[in-house]
């Protein structure tokens, strides 16, 4: 029998929202088989833990962003850069360049997917550079090889509206993969490009999975068979993204988790295990969404809330606040970890789940 929340919260201290284990609570949790706090802690701890979309980091001012990775745990993200056009695109990348070499003890860029248990090794944080819009592409495939030469390593094909290669999920229509998006899609695998389709409509989805050689990725985003938000992904999407090697990231925002201010971690937690049915124990994973620090600690209503009134669709479903609160802390992981242990997750099945199954991916993409 598991401790209830109230009993968890009575018998725990807890540090930056994260359970820390007192003796009454060790001792009872061990007599009734549920996980000790203090050893999910040590898994985590060990553990390579993996954000497969880190978005809204303001680097004006370092420090909080590094001692908040540093309450994190995590191992490497997955940075979302500009991607308005080519140019831009290439002036962020050079921007990033530059904070790698600034902090070579803090930062490492990652191009294969060996490196990422090496910045575990070494106590940085590795980076994979990528852009959430194939816009940067703009009409000319052969745009891909300077950004490749350039670090970067994922690009999603479509954000929520339609672009050159095909439609966002957000899109009035339905179309897949245009001409031009089938030859993106071949030079990125030839490349080395992780092919991202998290924010793709349906079609264009179906056909980034069936098109691309090397396994594609929803790196985040939600189960529609929990929630049927606009950014969710069905089951037989998750499926055939799972039977052709790819990993889909469960993303943290809390109004893509649910349809209320109510949404909770249990919600959460159950469009993890909603996947792990559907397409198997090895192609589930994380992602947040957002800044490390999170929102509530780096936003307001009227600086994030407002804005997205107008740029997204009403279809989107944007609320205010857009947070879970054990989701929205640098220590959201471990709180994940904890979660899944309660729920009777394996060490071995937590770790894949943290990190694991996106080493094994971009291993597989990346080289």
């Amino acid at each position: 029998m598991d401790l209830n929340r109230r009993e968890f919260l009575r018998m725990a201290g807890t540090v930056g929202g994260v359970a820390i284990a007192t003796p009454a609570l060790a001792g009872r949790a061990a007599a009734q088989g549920a996980p000790v706090p203090s050893a999910i802690d040590a898994l985590f701890d060990r553990a390579v833990v993996v954000d497969a979309l880190s978005a809204g980091e303001q680097w004006d001012d370092p420090d909080p962003i590094f001692a908040a990775y540093g309450r994190s745990g995590l191992t490497a993200v997955h940075a979302s850069l500009s991607n308005r056009n080519f140019e831009v695109a290439m002036r962020d990348l050079a921007v990033w360049q530059g904070r790698f070499d600034r902090w070579p003890d803090r930062l490492t860029r990652i191009v294969r997917g060996d490196q990422i248990a090496g910045a575990k090794a070494s106590g940085r944080l590795g980076v994979v550079l990528g852009f959430q819009n194939a816009t940067i592409v703009e009409s000319d495939v052969r745009n891909l090889d300077a950004l490749h030469a350039a670090g970067t390593r994922c690009i999603q094909l479509t954000y929520n509206s339609r672009n050159l290669l095909g439609d966002g999920c957000t899109e009035r229509t339905n179309a897949g993969l245009s001409d031009f998006g089938v030859a993106v899609v071949e030079r990125m695998n030839e490349l080395g490009i992780a092919v991202d389709l998290s924010h793709c409509g349906e079609a264009t989805s179906v056909d980034g999975i069936a098109v691309s050689r090397r396994p594609p990725a929803f790196t985040h985003t939600m189960c529609k068979g929990v929630y049927d938000h606009v950014r969710a992904k069905s089951d037989a999407l998750l499926k055939a993204l799972a039977d052709k090697g790819g990993v889909t990231g469960i993303a943290t925002l809390g109004y893509f988790i649910g349809p209320t201010p109510d949404t909770s971690f249990d919600d959460y937690l159950r469009h993890v295990g909603h996947a792990v049915k559907v397409a198997g124990i090895d192609h589930v994973a994380l992602a947040s969404d957002y800044s490390i620090r999170g929102i509530e600690a780096t936003q307001t209503r009227e600086s994030w809330y407002v804005p997205r009134l107008t740029s997204f669709k009403p279809v989107y479903n944007v609320r205010w606040p857009p947070w879970i609160a054990e989701l929205d802390p640098p220590e959201r992981f471990r709180n994940i970890a904890h979660g899944l242990a309660k729920r009777g997750y394996t060490t071995p099945q937590i770790e894949k789940i943290l990190g694991g199954n996106w080493i094994r991916y971009f291993t597989d993409v990346l080289g």
